[in-house]
């Protein structure tokens, strides 16, 4: 017998002992796989894109240095501006990362009850554009089944509002940001993918049974189509057989290449989120030591702010650890005016933060802001984030400081990996979302830094808040790769999210009719085929 048809014959006996455990999986997961798309189609989406419109506008204020101090407060996390109700700006303070902001008046200095409660319905609002009633209001400071790690961000506030389609928000007070939005349709197709696609109902101290049974019925699923390509090569037909044998045939010509590539992505997936566990890697730095801020900004505010659009206004830690201001100011529209001719510590360093490769990337990163809900859920994804240029003053005396955004981040990831700048390899500013850096972490613009040895890997920081986003070992990149390229399917990024989806559901559910259904239907009467011919036999003797 030559080696073609020892081949065929292999393949043919494996190929039918290997279709009903993978059809099986292949059924189970496809289903599943169309639920994760589902909600990223149908589920609720937010009604604004972008945070709500904020003027800071300080002149005339109460100094934030005489505020903090005459509330006690001699260290904090982050200080920083955010939107306030009914226009204008508040004070944020984070004390402990885990607990409620608190927030003041810039005008007086006065703190608002509950504020952190209270900016976060803000923000829900803002973001969905409801005026329901709320029906419940938590903090949250763990992540659970509705609101998993993938998620990233806490603490959030978990706020229900009153309706028959459970619309639930998770609000990020202290990014400003919309961490998730859920109903009741989205929670039950969360729980159908969880159940059949991630198996997270399995006890995590038993997550090598889970490993080990997903990884037989992954491979059970590549061995199926590796069989199947064997037999396409080795058994030539004239003409395509009748019935459901030949549009099988016909369908595995296509089909065989997406399913061994969502197999042996999920494959690797599972081994490597095995051997390390997904975490978030989010941290907040450590608390700033607020004497050594005591220049009143806010005497200077005229000046500082004279022709320009002045988005935030945060202390921060300085690369010697000294406290900086950081004036953010929106993206430029058009050429800058005014103020050309000013001279003094203000604009010396708007002056400085405006040059070279901080303000070129942040007008790279300018777009369009979404409206319609089909923009907005593109650029969730897409991370289209229109921010502008930072400049930084000293707290303690207002004079510019010559370093800018780069030089913070550089000290920044210093402090948080313990390595040394000659450490670094490369650095550039984050402004789009990727597969090293995706859509889960939710910030940007962030810089990310390379590193060689010792650390060998790539951590990605907001200068905004002194955070540290996330953290990627350069060994998990290539899987990182692979699994967004591969089993997401997103190198087709060009026809946008819609078309992706679209692409990859009509994929999944030609893989489940034709492969599956067909397949186990040939299977079926291959058995029953079997259990006929075994009866006769029995009859007969």
């Amino acid at each position: 017998m030559s080696m073609k048809n020892k081949t065929a014959r292999w393949s043919f006996s494996k190929h039918q002992w290997l279709g009903l455990v993978g059809g099986i999986s292949l059924l189970m997961w496809g289903l599943s796989g169309l639920t994760h798309i589902a909600m990223v189609l149908f589920g609720p989406q937010q009604a604004q894109f972008m945070p709500p419109p904020a003027a800071v506008a300080l002149e005339g204020a109460r100094p934030i240095a005489a505020t903090l101090a005459g509330k006690g407060i001699t260290e904090a996390v982050a200080v920083k501006t955010v939107p306030a109700p009914g226009g204008g700006v508040l004070w944020q303070v984070t004390g402990q990362p885990q607990a409620e902001r608190r927030y003041f008046r810039p005008a007086d200095g006065a703190e608002i009850a509950e504020g952190d409660k209270a900016q976060a319905e803000f923000l829900a609002r803002h973001y969905l554009g409801t005026d329901r009633p709320l029906t419940s209001a938590r903090l949250q400071t763990e992540f659970d089944a509705d609101y998993p790690w993938v998620n990233r961000l806490l603490p959030v506030w978990k706020l229900e509002f009153a309706g028959d389609d459970g619309l639930t928000a998770y609000v990020h007070t202290e990014t400003s940001s919309l961490a998730a939005v859920n109903n009741s349709a989205k929670a039950r197709l969360q729980s159908v993918f969880r159940a059949l696609h991630t198996w997270e109902w399995v006890p995590s101290g038993m997550e090598w049974l889970r490993v080990l049974v997903i990884g037989a019925m992954v491979t059970s699923l590549l061995a199926l189509a590796l069989t199947g390509i064997a037999m396409l090569v080795t058994v030539r037909r004239k003409k395509r057989q009748p019935g459901a044998r030949g549009w099988h045939r016909a369908a595995g010509y296509v089909l065989a290449l997406p399913l061994i590539m969502f197999s042996v992505s999920g494959i690797w997936h599972l081994v490597q989120s095995a051997l390390m566990p997904p975490q978030s890697n989010l941290a907040m730095g450590r608390p700033l030591k607020l004497a050594g801020g005591q220049w009143p900004i806010e005497a200077d505010w005229p000046l500082i702010a004279k022709g320009r659009d002045i988005a935030s206004v945060a202390l921060v830690e300085g690369a010697a650890g000294q406290p900086l201001y950081r004036i953010g100011l929106a993206p430029p529209k058009g050429a800058m005016g005014g103020g050309e001719h000013d001279h003094g510590p203000a604009k010396a360093a708007i002056a400085h933060g405006m040059e070279g490769h901080d303000h070129a990337a942040m007008m790279a990163a300018q777009a369009k802001t979404p409206t319609t809900p089909q923009e907005i859920r593109e650029a969730r994804f897409a991370g289209i984030r229109p921010d502008g240029p930072a400049i930084y003053l000293d707290a303690a005396t207002g004079a510019p400081v010559p370093a800018g955004d780069k030089d913070l981040a550089r000290a920044i990831a210093g402090r948080f990996t313990g390595a040394p700048d000659s450490a670094i390899t490369g650095m550039e500013l984050v402004t789009r979302f990727s597969h090293e850096y995706d859509f889960r972490n939710k910030r940007l613009p962030v810089w990310r830094i390379d590193y060689g040895a010792p650390v060998k890997a790539s951590v990605f920081i907001d200068t905004g808040a002194g955070v540290l986003v996330d953290r990627v070992a350069d060994w998990e990149k290539p899987e990182r790769l692979a699994f967004s390229f591969i089993h997401k399917w997103n190198f087709l990024f060009p026809i946008g999210r819609l078309g992706l989806n679209m692409v990859v559901g009509a994929v999944v559910i030609a893989l489940i009719g034709f492969m599956v259904v067909l397949g186990l239907r040939m299977d079926l009467a291959r058995r029953l085929k079997q259990r006929r011919s075994a009866h006769q036999r029995r009859g007969e003797t």
